[in-house]
């Protein structure tokens, strides 16, 4: 009975369901409480009622209807606009999830479903021992890809166990301080840059991880390959469309998981969003670099980026002899045979790897001359209704702006066209195997692109013209410092695809044992025999086969960047004042209006021009504006709109880090530009 006094006052009853594991106590609770009362003081009231004694520290309140954590535990209920028909739930912070890492291994852990997702992704990125955390996020797979997966498992005669790798005791995953794992920030190397395996130094840290030995190995190298049949299942996009599919899950990094309807034990993607991979080193980065291969690789063979057939082959070269035959004889080593590493010695190295990229000499005469290139190439235009006109013509590459003449002699007068690169596409256009060497340059005019293809002679002219393009269209010059590794990047990567027939690789005995299947997307699969492919793949082998562990991951990760289609994520939009639908490409620099139909650039509009961008919430367009008057709005129709306003506020953010600061994050700086408020 509830006395008169009581019903006089302006108490009311609130119920509140308790998440916990004993059968006999019963898991609802009525609390007489006021308005005035915080929300620490229901979590007392409720704790005293319960009568069970057990830790409640990461016990917190979840406000069903409003799809909220009542987190602030000084605010009253009046003020979090709590009242007696709220339906709460008292339950734990860090719940258990299910992640599908870039190499296809599940790993299940205890992840904060209250955090905000950055957050919670940073704390995933400790245990597994990954740097840079702001890079990576978490997605979830669209239903049409589950439906189409669904079908194909009911179709397999045998039942798919899945091998999923348990970290749950890790002391960050359930909320505690502990041990950080391998996670560090000093200067001692963490891996042996060249096989990647844990050094010895740091071997001891084991015991106070999740990542045991085993564990590590099956996170920094890469694994026996899938099946071809397995590869046949996977859900392989086939149009822009298709692609867009695969953007649409990315969660909210500003709100939490259980926010976004994410549940207990559910399986999301942990993948790298962004696709600026900031200071990579291998001796702190082999489980990173091990996961940004496999993520490649996995892109080039379900056809999620495009490439040639003579890229396809040294992308299968250097999975097939080297990753793979590599990471099996790596991990057959005893771990802690590692001989121990000078620090000093660890340090003086990162110098000179640090240093290698600039010259001395060079430095005053980057200063003081602003480089030109000066050559005779091709020009092709393509024409409607007739063939391509291939014409030599002097060029002169200056500043951002390409110039053409009739001949040298009469370079000192006015040239025949003047092509300013700054904001256009840079294609390349390349079949080393049959010397040709071409950039196709797509350049923004008022009512589109103009499209325009140079010709070069050889590698080296190719090299040294391709990077000046490069870096023209973001607005670079030769003077800057990163001209000559870029031509140094261009040039082996053109070695590498540089390879001749040899009696010798086709005969190799390893050929048996090899599925080139594997190794390769299902439209070479059906072009070739297997017997063909794998002396094609033995063949491009022969440039790739002095490379150590880590250096062929590298050279893998940086031919996928030398991809046209590299980093670019597809929305379908409809811009404002359109009556069809598009495809807008989110790359790290620009964004990109592709014809749906066509597949073709329309418009590109680079980051460096960008004023402002918005969301109007009400009707979910996004407006941005540009310098010169020039502005944008579209509402986003394969996904929500503040996906592609977070890539965008992300990709700003990212921009502003450097080496120089220490690797804790301005959080707030991340929220304010992607949170999506003017």
């Amino acid at each position: 009975m509830i006395s008169s006094s009581e019903y006089g006052s302006h108490s009311w009853e609130l119920l509140v369901t308790v998440d916990h594991q004993h059968e006999e106590v019963q898991k609802e609770f009525l609390l007489r409480v006021t308005g005035d009362l915080h929300i620490g003081g229901v979590m007392l009231k409720l704790v005293e009622q319960i009568k069970i004694s057990q830790d409640w520290s990461d016990y917190a309140l979840w406000w069903e209807q409003k799809k909220c954590w009542l987190l602030k535990t000084h605010w009253t209920l009046d003020k979090c606009g709590v009242q007696a028909d709220a339906k709460l739930f008292f339950t734990t912070q860090h719940k258990m999830l299910r992640l599908r890492l870039p190499n296809m291994k599940t790993v299940r852990l205890k992840v904060s479903f209250s955090s905000m997702v950055f957050k919670a992704v940073s704390d995933i990125c400790k245990i597994l021992n990954i740097r840079r955390s702001e890079e990576l996020s978490l997605l979830k797979q669209s239903e049409d890809i589950l439906k189409k997966k669904k079908k194909k498992d009911k179709n397999s005669k045998e039942p798919v166990t899945e091998d999923i790798l348990n970290l749950c005791n890790s002391p960050v995953s359930s909320g505690l301080s502990g041990s950080p794992g391998f996670y560090s920030k000093t200067m001692t190397p963490v891996y042996d840059p060249i096989s990647g395996t844990p050094s010895s130094s740091t071997i001891t840290w084991f015991s106070d991880s999740p990542l045991t030995e085993q564990n590590c190995s099956i996170l920094a190298f890469s694994h026996p390959n899938c099946s071809p049949e397995t590869l046949a299942e996977m859900y392989q996009p086939r149009t822009l469309a298709d692609k867009a599919k695969l953007n649409a899950g990315w969660l909210d990094s500003s709100r939490s998981l259980m926010e976004q309807g994410i549940l207990e034990d559910d399986q999301l993607l942990l993948r790298f969003k962004y696709y600026t991979f900031f200071d990579l080193n291998p001796k702190y980065d082999a489980v990173r670099i091990n996961q940004i291969y496999e993520q490649a690789r996995w892109a080039i063979l379900i056809e999620e980026i495009d490439c040639t057939e003579e890229e396809m082959l040294i992308f299968a070269a250097l999975q097939a002899y080297h990753v793979s035959k590599l990471s099996l004889s790596s991990e057959a080593q005893d771990f802690t045979c590692e001989s121990e590493v000078d620090e000093v010695e660890a340090a003086l190295s990162n110098l000179e790897v640090t240093l290698e990229g600039g010259n001395a000499s060079n430095i005053l005469e980057d200063i003081t001359d602003i480089p030109k290139l000066a050559d005779n190439l091709r020009l092709v235009r393509p024409r409607k209704l007739s063939l391509k006109a291939i014409k030599p013509y002097w060029f002169v590459f200056k500043d951002t702006s390409v110039s053409y003449f009739k001949n040298k002699e009469s370079a000192q007068g006015e040239p025949i066209e003047k092509l300013n690169l700054k904001g256009c596409e840079v294609v390349p256009d390349v079949n080393v195997a049959a010397k040709k060497f071409g950039i196709k340059l797509l350049i923004p005019v008022a009512d589109g692109m103009n499209e325009v293809y140079l010709r070069c002679d050889n590698e080296n002219q190719y090299a040294r013209w391709m990077a000046a393009c490069v870096l023209a269209s973001k607005g670079k010059t030769m003077a800057d410092s990163s001209y000559h590794p870029e031509v140094h990047k261009i040039l082996s990567f053109l070695k590498m695809k540089n390879w001749t027939m040899s009696p010798q690789a086709v005969s190799d005995p390893e050929s048996i044992d090899m599925k080139p299947e594997c190794f390769v997307s299902l439209r070479y699969t059906k072009k070739y025999k297997s017997k063909q492919l794998a002396a094609r793949i033995l063949e491009a082998h022969q440039n790739v086969s002095q490379m150590t562990l880590v250096e062929a991951k590298l050279r893998f990760i940086q031919a996928w960047q030398s991809l046209p289609e590299f980093g670019l994520s597809y929305y379908i939009v409809r811009f404002k004042g359109s009556k069809k639908d598009d495809v807008l490409g989110v790359s790290y620099n620009r964004l990109i209006r592709i014809d749906i139909a066509t597949g073709d650039p329309i418009t590109t509009w680079r980051f460096s021009n960008m004023k402002q961008w918005n969301v109007n919430w009400e009707i979910r367009q996004v407006a941005i504006e540009f310098d010169q008057n020039v502005s944008i709005a579209f509402t986003c129709l394969s996904a929500d709109c503040k996906i592609i306003h977070e890539y965008i506020g992300g990709y700003i953010f990212l921009s502003t880090r450097s080496k120089d600061q220490n690797e804790t994050l301005d959080e707030d700086l991340f929220h304010k530009l992607t949170g999506g408020q003017e």
